[in-house]
């Protein structure tokens, strides 16, 4: 007679859903975008019998102006013309952080993380690339959205303290494919629309590059 296996235990089942968040928060698209980033941090609630934390989260996002009927896609996307969901990813990182869940490729010391926080928002009233910013802040702490240069991608930076707020630069390289602009970009690599600095009013948290300036007012455009 066959026994049935063994189940995992409820450490083991926490470990594997951390695990899969972290691959899929660097890789939304290949995880179902927001919609899989939120089954898999409800299902990790649900193991940690705190399941309502996800419904105060929302509200918190809500009140801060980063949620719509959209979800954080849609309260993102009216400020950065961005179709994938990297920067989306980069919000609910946030969020997996103070969980305790997140695993950061590395850590920013002391002296550099106060130096980017107080040069960032002069730095980006120039337009910038890819390669600039890794160029004057280093690798990134997480990287949101893979390597190809020809598709945005979101960079975030987080210091060694817990408490210090996650700074992410939001990338684009135009459209997708399938919305009915030309592929590929026109650009050799993603251009650096808005820093973001984590906490606060959603908005307000955002600083924006020439570029980006542009592109967030050819969306009120349509929008209108």
């Amino acid at each position: 007679m066959t026994h049935p296996p063994s189940l995992a235990t409820a450490d083991e089942i926490r470990t594997y859903f951390i695990g899969q968040l972290n691959l899929a928060l660097r890789r939304p698209g290949m995880f179902g975008n927001e919609g899989g980033l939120r089954m898999l941090i409800t299902h990790l609630l649900f193991v940690e019998r705190q399941p309502e934390a996800w419904s105060e989260q929302q509200r918190a996002w809500e009140e801060g102006g980063a949620w719509s009927s959209m979800g954080v896609t849609g309260a993102l996307r009216d400020l950065v013309p961005d179709r994938s969901y990297d920067g989306t990813a980069s919000i609910y990182a946030e969020f997996a952080r103070r969980r305790g869940w997140l695993r950061p490729d590395r850590l920013l010391g002391r002296p550099e993380y106060r130096a980017l926080r107080e040069r960032v928002r002069s730095w980006v009233s120039e337009d910038r690339v890819w390669a600039d910013v890794v160029d004057e802040f280093g690798a990134p702490s997480l990287l949101f959205g893979g390597t190809n240069p020809l598709y945005g991608k979101t960079l975030a930076y987080l210091g060694e303290e817990p408490e210090q707020p996650m700074v992410a630069f939001h990338l684009w390289n135009g459209s997708t494919p399938g919305t009915g602009s030309s592929w590929p970009p026109e650009h050799e690599e993603p251009l650096l629309l808005a820093v973001r600095s984590e906490g606060g009013d959603f908005r307000q948290s955002f600083a924006f590059t020439p570029e980006g300036e542009r592109r967030r007012g050819e969306l009120a455009r349509t929008a209108g």
